[in-house]
């Protein structure tokens, strides 16, 4: 099965153009105001407008107010929402949409009792994504996860396992061979800049995950 690919932080239609072009699975759209990647809900529609099918657009809260998800979710062309806060699965279900939950694993022992708990927590959840931050923290750090310890506990749990924190062009293929993720999820380590996509980045990251 081949590893899907999420690039998360876009803040301009140029972006997603060149992450759709390189064949990514899912864009990404920051709605938490304290990162340098956050997007308004105009330029929120006017990226996910530029989106074509068959690539979904997610968009990224963080402990955000029921209204204010609910007014994005009214303004914005959404398909999936991922939450990175500590909400509860109760609070992602309200919104009527398909979900992923971000765990923070920075400092946290990732072993079979932990992700069954998780798992159990968010059964709704489409996916449960691993960053390398700390518990309650939000991502795009480039902090990265002990891969090498992760496949076997990884493997022993029925839900889609997304890899992030750290990845980039140079180890996200060493990621995916060590961890073998149903998905990988990147922001800083495809960026020229916070929120600027580099295109030399983006191509060699698609490749090295196709390999």
């Amino acid at each position: 099965m081949r590893t899907r690919v999420k690039i998360c932080g876009i803040t301009r239609c140029e972006d997603a153009q060149l992450v759709v072009d390189a064949g990514v699975d899912a864009v990404g759209l920051v709605f938490y105001e304290k990162s340098p990647r956050f997007v308004n809900a105009e330029m929120a529609a006017e990226i996910s407008q530029a989106i074509p099918a068959f690539v979904s657009r997610v968009a990224l809260f963080k402990d955000a107010n029921t209204q204010m998800i609910k007014t994005i979710l009214q303004t914005v062309a959404i398909d999936l929402i991922q939450f990175h806060g500590s909400e509860t699965a109760e609070f992602c279900e309200q919104f009527n949409r398909p979900y992923i939950k971000a765990l923070g694993m920075r400092g946290v022992e990732l072993n079979q009792e932990f992700l069954s708990a998780s798992v159990a927590k968010y059964s709704s959840a489409k996916a449960l994504l691993l960053d390398g931050h700390a518990p309650g923290e939000a991502g795009g750090t480039g902090e990265s996860l002990n891969w090498s310890s992760m496949a076997a506990v990884i493997a022993s749990v029925n839900i889609p396992i997304v890899l992030a924190g750290g990845l980039n062009p140079d180890n996200v293929k060493m990621a995916i061979e060590q961890v073998h993720p149903y998905g990988v999820d990147v922001s800083s380590g495809v960026e020229s800049s916070p929120g600027i996509k580099d295109k030399t980045k983006v191509t060699t990251f698609m490749e090295q995950v196709a390999i």
